[in-house]
């Protein structure tokens, strides 16, 4: 297939989605260079040559408008992943990650943050899971919706991601308009299936989870035993699993805000993989990418995902803003509740709905997360 001109829009198209969930830029991309990557004429069809003798004809109808054209923004899109344990028959998927982009009306600019796991919101009623409502952690909002009268032990992600979705919705102001859910394994496999990333480690990580040799570490009362992988400061390769690995880790000086952070970074590594590989021009091995993620990733959303993809296409990939939301405990006495955002975390998200973010930002850099 020749791409053509098309080939660089459709990077900034993987650019972006990657920055808004890591799959759906690979479920995106694959996509759109199927339906808008050929301009040339099908294979086994003779070119057709001029004829004096044949009368002219009506001129074409002018082509359908390319998926997505319609979408001006703003654009809002969620991604979440969920812990391990998903694999476990009954285990109810908790949100361990969620991120937020939210592209502005025009779609010129893209703002990516994360919300913390441990943020104490309000949680709608949700009826489909018999749900009541009430005032929890984020990440229950996922665990909760999941659940499906009738079949205790066959919990929903995607029922799950509806009433996270109406959480975060209410929290932010924001309107989700698509997103995705993807488990550990899934960000694994992502990983391995582009050889690896490189990645800046700015502060020394040590692990919870992993042995240096990747093996698990064998739970005990009260955490885990056995020898610990540990990520030392500076530029580092890393693979599926030392990357999950090292974006998972909380228990770390700056404890949850620092594995945010850590997450961010490590999706603006990945961006620099995808430019690095031409991912963007090679179909097949994006197909690679979308055959390595399997059934660890759910894509939910009103429109289709060419419709977002194709939408997301002209954004400069020089200008999306990671976003670091600063937050801080909040409990009763000695007793941890969650977490909260301060209030020029708070601020932001109404500067961001106002359209006045960098401004804002310009007034409060220390809010932008270097990479």
């Amino acid at each position: 297939m020749s791409l053509g001109a098309g080939a660089g829009r459709r990077s900034r198209t993987l650019i972006v989605l990657l920055l808004a969930a890591v799959v759906l830029v690979t479920v995106g991309g694959v996509v759109v260079s199927r339906l808008v990557g050929g301009s040339g004429p099908e294979r086994g069809a003779a070119p057709a040559s001029p004829s004096a003798t044949n009368p002219p004809t009506a001129s074409p109808s002018p082509p359908p408008p390319p998926p997505g054209a319609d979408i001006t923004g703003p654009l809002n899109l969620l991604l979440v992943g969920v812990d391990t344990r998903v694999s476990v028959p009954g285990w109810e998927p908790h949100a361990d990650s969620v991120l937020v982009l939210h592209v502005p009306r025009g779609l010129g600019r893209a703002y990516l943050f994360s919300l913390p796991r441990d943020l104490v919101v309000d949680i709608p009623a949700f009826p489909k899971a018999g749900y009541r409502g009430g005032r929890t952690k984020l990440t229950h909002a996922m665990s909760y919706g999941s659940r499906v009268p009738g079949r205790p032990k066959q919990p929903s992600a995607a029922q799950g991601y509806e009433l996270l979705r109406s959480t975060v919705s209410g929290y932010t102001g924001l309107r989700i308009d698509a997103g995705a859910v993807v488990t550990f394994a899934g960000f694994d496999r992502l990983v391995d299936s582009l050889g690896g990333v490189d990645l800046h480690i700015d502060q020394r990580v040590v692990s919870r989870h992993r042995q240096p040799d990747g093996r698990h570490r064998e739970s005990a009362p009260g955490g885990y035993t056995g020898p610990q992988m540990v990520y030392e400061k500076g530029n580092r390769h890393l693979t599926g699993w030392q990357a999950l690995d090292y974006a998972r880790q909380r228990y770390i000086p700056g404890g949850d805000y620092s594995r945010q952070r850590h997450q961010q970074q490590l999706i603006r590594a990945l961006v620099g993989k995808i430019l690095d590989q031409g991912l963007a021009r090679d179909p097949d091995r994006v197909q690679q990418v979308v055959d390595a993620l399997g059934d660890t990733l759910i894509y939910v959303g009103g429109r289709r995902l060419i419709d977002v993809a194709y939408a997301l296409g002209g954004l400069p990939a020089d200008r999306f803003v990671l976003v670091g939301l600063p937050g801080r405990s909040v409990g009763s006495g000695s007793g941890y509740r969650g977490e909260q955002l301060t209030p020029v975390g708070r601020r932001f998200l109404t500067e961001l709905r106002a359209g006045r973010a960098d401004a804002y930002l310009t007034k409060n850099p220390t809010l932008r997360v270097k990479t």
